[in-house]
């Protein structure tokens, strides 16, 4: 394992979008995010994709390894790291860890010989398939303390549509003329959820869905080209990833209904944060110069300084249009879906 110890304060500003990527200083009486160490699972070349964080610090995520075969991982608050995560149908390489609650039970995903994308519990050592009933795709993405959790699944049309499960009852829902969505968390109040949705040009944006059970979209800073929301808090604080039109995707903090600032890795042209618990704590990774992706932890100081977002709409639960799926894999965030 390759573990670097370094603490880097930077200090977040009120940023006037389009953003240059960069931070500046602000008052000492500002917020701040800071990263507090970086990590990658053990193995030379590995790339380290953490995805979300309990609030015992735990993080789960995946690695892929130097010939591209995709294995789950729990990096423990203490730093050290579980077995690759391999769910037993998995027959091509592809497990993802995606989701982590206080007991450590683990939701992810994996795919089979034919291609299609299934889901898991593991909880103990013990893994439990889960697919949504009648469907031929389910992605799992997230699990709460509560037990909640959050998705997306393919009935078979090609379109994904998002879910929440929240005590034992399982509601789907998709952004009005969408190709497809998807529910990456729920917090741990079950008050809000948020995700992403693919629009009919095939650009990704991000939304909310609130206590009422009211979609707020598109949730995009200015100037971006892709936003995708991936983990929340009980602080509503909502981290994520946003590209702009230069090629640079950049770290998103985000507070409903519409305040964004931006976090950047120092050095790095990508950044992605991508969980965030109750005490602040944030998982992400970024990628270096030689294309090689690696995870961090972080914590917010304070409240980050935010811009105001443009106006936004606001639907209720829709179902999507039966629309094919746009397969490419930048419409993806290089990934499907996007992690």
């Amino acid at each position: 394992m390759k573990s670097k110890q370094i603490i880097i304060s930077i200090l977040a500003v009120l940023f006037v979008f389009p953003l240059m990527g960069t931070f500046g200083q602000q008052a000492a009486s500002s917020g701040s995010i800071e990263v507090i160490t970086t990590f990658d699972y053990p193995g030379a070349g590995n790339l380290t994709l953490p995805q979300k964080i309990n609030e015992r610090g735990d993080v789960v995520g995946e690695f892929i390894d130097s010939s591209g075969v995709t294995r789950g991982f729990i990096r423990f608050s203490n730093g050290t790291f579980s077995d690759p995560i391999v769910d037993p149908n998995d027959t091509v390489g592809f497990t993802e860890g995606r989701g982590i609650n206080n007991s450590r039970t683990v939701a992810g995903d994996y795919v089979i010989s034919d291609g299609t994308l299934h889901s898991f519990f593991l909880s103990g050592g013990t893994f439990t398939e889960y697919d949504v009933p009648a469907t031929v795709q389910t992605n799992l993405l997230s699990i709460n303390d509560a037990g909640s959790f959050t998705g997306g699944f393919d009935d078979g049309s090609g379109v994904f549509q998002a879910f929440v499960s929240v005590g034992g009852t399982l509601t789907s829902f998709s952004v009005p003329a969408a190709l497809s969505t998807f529910a990456y968390e729920t917090n741990n109040s079950n008050q809000l959820a948020v995700g992403y949705y693919i629009d009919g040009s095939g650009i990704l944006h991000g939304y909310y869905r609130d206590s009422v059970g009211a979609l707020h979209f598109p949730i995009d800073p200015s100037g971006s080209v892709t936003t995708v929301l991936f983990g929340l808090n009980d602080r509503n604080w909502v981290v994520g990833r946003y590209a702009d039109g230069s090629g640079v995707t950049h770290g998103l903090f985000f507070v409903p209904p519409s305040q964004f600032s931006t976090f950047d890795f120092p050095g790095s042209t990508f950044t992605s944060l991508n969980g965030i618990n109750d005490k602040g704590l944030i998982c992400g990774r970024y990628v270096d110069g030689s294309g090689i992706a690696h995870g961090f932890l972080a914590r917010v100081r304070g409240t980050p300084p935010t811009n105001p977002a443009g106006p936004e709409m606001k639907a209720f639960t829709s179902p999507s249009r039966i629309t094919p799926l746009n397969t490419s894999p930048s419409a993806w965030g290089n990934a499907m879906p996007a992690r």
